[in-house]
């Protein structure tokens, strides 16, 4: 049988064994003595009395995520369905806070059942008084809510929210059906409108640049006029200075200026026959009329000389 001593020593390394608790980072333990609260852990290597104090629960102070997916109702009895993702966390470290999260629910099973249904009812608290056509464009206003509402509860059990996500929002496959059409018919009617604007503005644009066309064509010919009208004019002037010259020239030697005259008519009868459409030409072939001209000329040149 075994001797006293080794009993003993068995005893006294079982003891030194039980005295000893490792907590892991990023978690806390609580220790209890008889079942009543009595300290807490800090994560490393720690001593506890063996055999009196009880590790209770060992919480984790990290940051925890749940997914969540559940229905509501709008006010126009429309099905909703959501796919949220909640994080969420221990407040702080303090001894209060730990001991509401250690000891206000069983497990955390069922604080996450209490979470679950908190959050739900606090969407369907909201859902039900908009209607369907809204909810979509409502996604952050439904965020705030809840987290309005849910922060006040979660620090009752010792945590707080730090984020609430509505990773989707979902309707029955009739309203969806539905909705689609509705867009459809939106893209077809915006569509129409862009291709009858398009149309507008490049009919506008054509006409514009016709426009713009006849009237660059307009002043062209009206400058092209006035520039056939100034040479024709000059070519009058000049034919018209040389002519006096020559008639006074003429004169000063005493020989006949209607020798001028009927050049003057011959070469235009010639530029007639050669460039004119008419087929009948009528001239002044008499001698006062031929004197007529030659006046008419050098009233012209003098007329020019006294304007230089």
């Amino acid at each position: 049988m075994f001797s006293i001593p080794i009993i003993l020593l068995v005893l006294a390394i079982v003891t030194l064994f039980l005295s000893f608790v490792t907590v892991q980072q990023g978690t806390v333990a609580v220790i209890t003595v008889f079942g009543k609260y009595r300290r807490i852990l800090n994560p490393g290597l720690n001593l506890k009395v063996p055999f009196i104090e009880q590790v209770y629960k060992k919480i984790s102070i990290q940051n925890r995520s749940v997914e969540l997916e559940f229905q509501a109702i709008t006010i126009d009895q429309a099905n909703v369905y959501f796919k949220a993702m909640l994080l969420y966390a221990v407040i702080n470290t303090d001894e209060e806070s730990i001991k509401n999260v250690a000891f206000k629910f069983i497990d955390d099973r069922n604080l996450m059942q209490a979470l679950v249904r908190t959050i739900e009812g606090s969407i369907r608290g909201f859902v039900a008084t908009k209607k369907q056509a809204e909810v979509l464009s409502l996604r952050k206003e439904i965020v705030e809510d809840v987290k309005e509402q849910i922060d006040q509860t979660l620090e009752t059990w010792g945590y707080h929210l730090l984020d609430l996500q509505l990773n989707d929002i979902t309707f029955d496959e009739a309203i969806i059906k539905s909705m689609a059409q509705v867009v459809a018919s939106s893209n077809l009617k915006a569509a129409a409108e862009n291709e009858g604007q398009a149309l507008l503005i490049t009919k506008t644009k054509a006409a514009e640049a016709e426009g713009n066309a006849i009237k660059i064509a307009a002043d062209a010919e009206r400058i092209a006029a006035q520039l056939r009208g100034q040479g024709v004019a000059l070519f009058r002037e000049e034919v018209a200075k040389g002519m006096t010259q020559a008639a006074k020239e003429m004169e000063q030697a005493n020989l006949d200026t209607s020798v001028i005259l009927f050049s003057m008519w011959t070469e235009s009868i010639k530029q007639f026959a050669e460039y004119g459409k008419g087929n009948v030409i009528f001239l002044d072939g008499s001698a006062d009329g031929m004197q007529k001209t030659m006046k008419e000329m050098m009233a012209m040149n003098n007329l020019m000389a006294i304007k230089k």
